[in-house]
């Protein structure tokens, strides 16, 4: 979470906002981070009125960035640690397990394995704040993303990362002043920030588990207009 004197920066998970964090941290000078991938329930009540920026990403995609970016990392997280079967199941099976958590008896576990407190690092997602997916029939994304944005109103403006360029551009010029100086040459010529190598997602999918992400993910689905087909 970022905030700045006019506007608030949500971070929901692989979904490019480390870009945005660092952009904003860069060129805002009043710009501070309070904590890491906190939901817009801990804003501080002085921010509680400003403008709320978001992202959002394929779930499709999400589901191979993100099992890309923990099967390459030396530790890997409990998360996937559990959902892989400490590293032994493939892409699909990983993934299953991670879409269908709220209804597993995979999630006792996990919970048990999650710290009992923000710790501002990795994922930071509690185990209070994991806990309320079970019986929700949501995909795990889904559910991350009523928790960071769940319950804004009007004020919050939701970016496509796929389009994460453009969408920062057209949110600063309506909510800032004015551009600092080198933000914009930023925005669109920085490299991408903490982005997992993989190919094209559509490649990692076996039909079961395209099915299984399109039933669970729904609602993000079909808010954003996203499909698997290009």
């Amino acid at each position: 979470m970022i905030a700045t004197s006019r506007f608030v920066h949500l971070h929901l998970h692989k979904s490019g906002g480390t870009f945005v964090n660092e952009c904003l941290l860069r060129f805002f000078p009043d710009a501070r981070q309070l904590g890491y991938h906190l939901p817009r329930s801990r804003l501080p009540p002085e921010l509680a009125t400003l403008p709320l920026l978001g992202f959002v990403r394929n779930p499709w995609s999400y589901y191979v960035s993100w099992f890309e970016f923990q099967s390459r990392r030396p530790q890997p997280n409990a998360l996937f640690r559990r959902m892989s079967a400490d590293g032994t199941l493939d892409f699909n099976a990983t993934v299953r397990n991670l879409v269908r958590l709220g209804d597993s008896e995979l999630l006792d576990d996990v919970l048990a394995q999650l710290p009992a407190a923000y710790t501002n690092h990795g994922l930071n997602l509690p185990a209070f704040a994991l806990a309320p997916i079970r019986g929700s029939g949501l995909g795990f994304y889904s559910y991350l993303y009523d928790y960071m944005y769940g319950g804004a109103d009007g004020r919050l403006e939701i970016g496509r990362q796929e389009n994460l360029r453009a969408d920062l551009l057209a949110f600063l010029q309506r909510t800032a002043v004015a551009l600092p100086p080198g933000l914009r040459e930023f925005v669109t010529g920085a490299d991408a920030r903490n982005a997992s190598a993989h190919g094209d997602f559509r490649d990692y999918y076996d039909a079961r588990t395209k099915a299984l992400v399109g039933e669970r993910e729904r609602a993000v689905i079909e808010r954003h207009g996203y499909r698997y087909a290009a």
